[in-house]
């Protein structure tokens, strides 16, 4: 994968040279049309077709040559400013048949019969992020999908394309953004089965290993905070304990207290940094018995109690 693209460019690249049958073309031509296409009018009819890749000009210059014979040709802009970004631009010769084949009208917003089947509706839908979509790069904690639209009614609809489709559940939503409208995905699972669906199977790999790798490097910062959190609880706690045993052996007790308790405090004063499973195995050495966790629980909460009891006010 070539580095110095876009991860979304990279996506979308690679959508665009994925096999596909006529009829998934024909969708995917279709819903690129209806969203990144126009009408030029003037000596001559012309669909006028505009990208950022050269491959993806590629791509459907091949497609409306090889499918409908079309006459095409190439012409390309540049920006101007900083970014200074090459545009593309095929323009198709005769459009009406074509425009009536795909069903594309630029004044509906219904989703063409184009889309029939489960594989048409995908291939739609890669055409139409081929045209207007984005995605985050994995690198990004911000995980965000998005196809922009300029018609609210078109955006529900390629909402609801994608949350009925069969093979994968989703949960697409659609926001409003300026000028436009953006049907987006925002959880990570799904973000990964568009881009399969869309015929990016490399691009899906990458978002994945980089998701994973994010995901268990959070896992192992929480791990790591916890145990520090952990290890802070138990130093206090065997400060307090520390605390209470050094008040008992000046002033002494006003009970008798059995011999495990005087053992244990015995041990932890031996052992300050120990935690409660190791004294559990020491007292269990020490009275030849089975001492657990629990056990040492219950002895440091009644010596904590009678603290609390014989400590003046």
């Amino acid at each position: 994968m070539d580095e110095t693209i876009s991860f979304a460019m990279a996506c979308k690249e690679e959508v665009a040279v994925a096999e596909r049958s006529l009829d998934e073309q024909k969708a995917l031509l279709s819903a690129f049309v209806k969203g990144g296409g126009s009408l030029r009018i003037g000596a001559k009819q012309e669909i006028e077709l505009s990208t950022e890749s050269s491959t993806i000009a590629k791509m459907l210059y091949m497609s409306f040559s090889q499918i409908y014979g079309a006459k095409c040709r190439f012409a390309y802009t540049r920006g101007i400013g900083f970014r200074k970004k090459t545009k593309y631009h095929v323009l198709v010769e005769n459009p009406d048949p074509i425009l009536e084949d795909l069903h594309v009208d630029f004044f509906s917003s219904t989703i063409p019969s184009t889309a029939h089947n489960e594989e048409t509706r995908e291939a739609y839908l890669a055409g139409a992020f081929l045209s207007s979509g984005s995605v985050n790069d994995p690198s990004s904690s911000n995980y965000h999908l998005e196809i922009a639209v300029s018609d609210l009614v078109y955006a529900k609809k390629l909402m609801h394309l994608i949350n009925r489709l069969q093979t994968r559940p989703f949960s697409a939503k659609v926001a409003a953004r300026r000028k436009e409208f953006i049907v987006y995905l925002k959880r990570s699972e799904e973000i990964a089965d568009f881009i399969v669906l869309m015929k990016a199977p490399e691009c899906c790999l990458r978002f994945e290993d980089v998701r994973l790798s994010r995901d268990y490097a959070n896992i192992g910062n929480r791990l790591v905070n916890l145990d520090a959190a952990n290890m802070s609880k138990t130093t206090a706690a065997a400060e307090r304990q520390l605390k209470e045993i050094a008040y008992f052996e000046e002033h002494g007790f006003s009970i008798d207290v059995s011999p495990k308790l005087k053992a244990l405090m015995a041990l932890r004063v031996a052992h300050p940094d120990a935690s409660l499973e190791e004294l559990a195995a020491l007292l269990s050495d020490e009275l030849a018995t089975t001492v657990t966790k629990s056990n040492i629980n219950h002895l440091f909460r009644s010596l904590h109690a009678m603290y609390e009891e014989e400590m003046p006010l």
